[in-house]
């Protein structure tokens, strides 16, 4: 499936599939603009809750991305089982359910409600990005499909722009949290408190009965912002729901009979899917910690505002955006795995700057990063599928499982951040620059992955 050669002529998408591919195409930017909406609210959250830290803030990712994890086997299964209309149903029934969760969350007022509630939403994201992948790649001629897909997944950032835009200009820019605690700060200073026992200083202040009812008015008002955008997502995504349940989708064949632990020795001993399960993970990690942790770093190394920080990160999925359409036409005429492999370790060199410069320069070179990520979901993906045929469907769930990796790194770089600082002896690093040596072992490994099957490649042809 994967298309690893130069075939500048061949159809990309085949003309029986043309509506079905634009209807499909939609649901990559209804999960984009889910996935990126999501993304700062890890930074949300930990300015309504002062109760919770950075850590904690990110079980937002690991509730996220777990979901994930959670159902892209049954997904898969079911899919094998009915068709990938009934996939993209039930697909969109549970983000619905997952995003209008956000109603009774917002009502108590509890934080882990809302991972709870994106939980359930990821499911849903789960059984679409499983069906819609691999449906997308059987649309046409094999020889094109990963371009294909690439085409399909450029329209996924189209919907992340839209989420971020809607993070900053209507959640974040509207909280109230921010200003809240820079006064109670401020006061605190001028009493001579020290900066060492601040965070304790402030808990104690909010806990007096005297500063109670300012505190909890403060937090429903930002609960109520957090809250509203996904309430609307909910509604918005039903529509989507009756639009395919009432469209015409060609079937495409699948499997009667599952047999999936017979399906899951044979991709266990293919050595190209179990290389591209271990990169897509190390890759959705590297890209979720880096989109998810710009406003940290903006905020400590930088000293910008949290929607002024929310800024790069639209400029980063905007550099995103129109690499996905460059990658996309320059695979037509080289390798996709030597691409790849070119891109992932400028994603390294860059991330390594981000890690040692500590300044805007750095945060500038951070929002490069993104220009090397675009193309390597779907790419890995192609790659990792090329061959499998019906083994492709369960295929196809173990690289959706793999996004796994966004719910544990961004913990791992919390735990960062927590930390305060690191001193290396010549060099001292804020937590929020260590924090990106993770996404740096992860270019590494994605590196070496699209080195091997480069390699593999030019060896079968020689």
């Amino acid at each position: 499936m994967a298309d690893h050669s130069a075939t500048p002529d061949a159809r990309v998408v085949s003309a029986q599939f043309v509506f079905p591919f634009v209807l499909t195409t939609t649901l990559f930017a209804l999960w984009g603009f889910a996935n990126d909406i999501t993304n700062p609210m890890v930074a949300a959250f930990k300015a309504v809750f002062i109760e919770i830290n950075n850590t904690q803030s990110s079980l937002v990712q690991f509730a996220f991305y777990g979901g994930y994890a959670t159902m892209a086997i049954p997904a898969a299964l079911f899919i094998r089982k009915f068709s990938y209309k009934s996939g993209i149903l039930l697909g969109l029934a549970l983000y619905a359910l997952g995003a209008l969760l956000f109603l009774p969350a917002a009502l108590t007022e509890n934080f882990y409600w809302f991972p709870f509630s994106l939980y359930i939403l990821t499911f849903g994201l789960a059984f679409l990005e499983t069906t819609a992948n691999p449906y997308i790649l059987s649309m046409g001629d094999p020889a094109t499909a990963t371009r294909r897909l690439n085409l399909a997944q450029a329209f996924n950032p189209m919907g992340s722009l839209l989420g971020m835009l809607v993070a900053s200009k209507l959640v974040l820019r509207n909280l109230r949290a921010e200003r809240f605690f820079a006064d109670i700060t401020a006061t605190l200073r001028a009493q001579g408190v020290p900066e060492s026992g601040m965070a304790e200083a402030i808990k104690t202040h909010i806990s007096a009965p005297v500063n109670q009812a300012a505190y909890a008015a403060m937090k429903t008002h930002d609960i109520a912002v957090i809250r509203d955008p996904y309430v609307i997502l909910g509604l918005v995504v039903a529509v989507f729901f009756f639009i395919f349940l009432f469209s015409k989708i060609p079937a495409q064949h699948t499997a009667d009979h599952i047999h999936p632990i017979e399906t899951a020795k044979r991709l266990l001993r293919n050595r190209n899917w179990v290389g591209g399960v271990i990169a897509q993970t190390f890759y959705v990690a590297a890209q979720i910690t880096c989109w998810t942790y710009i406003i940290q770093y903006a905020g400590r190394n930088c000293g910008f505002s949290a929607e002024r920080a929310q800024d790069w990160n639209i400029a980063a999925m905007l550099i995103f955006l129109s690499s996905r359409f460059i990658c996309t036409f320059l695979m037509k005429y080289l390798n996709a795995s030597l691409l790849l492999t070119l891109l992932a370790l400028a994603g390294a060199v860059l991330t390594t700057l981000t890690i040692l410069l500590q300044n805007q320069v750095g945060l500038v070179c951070l929002v490069g990063i993104s220009a090397c990520m675009s193309l390597m979901f779907p790419t890995i993906y192609g790659i990792a599928l090329d061959g499998l045929r019906e083994d492709a469907k369960l295929g196809s769930a173990g690289l959706i499982f793999a996004i796994v990796g966004g719910a544990l790194m961004p913990m791992g770089a919390g735990w960062f951040i927590d930390q305060g600082s690191f001193n290396l002896g010549v060099i001292t690093l804020t937590g929020e620059s260590a924090a990106f040596v993770l996404p740096l072992a992860s270019f590494i490994v994605v590196a070496v992955f699209g080195w091997l099957t480069y390699r593999s490649r030019m060896l079968k042809s020689a």
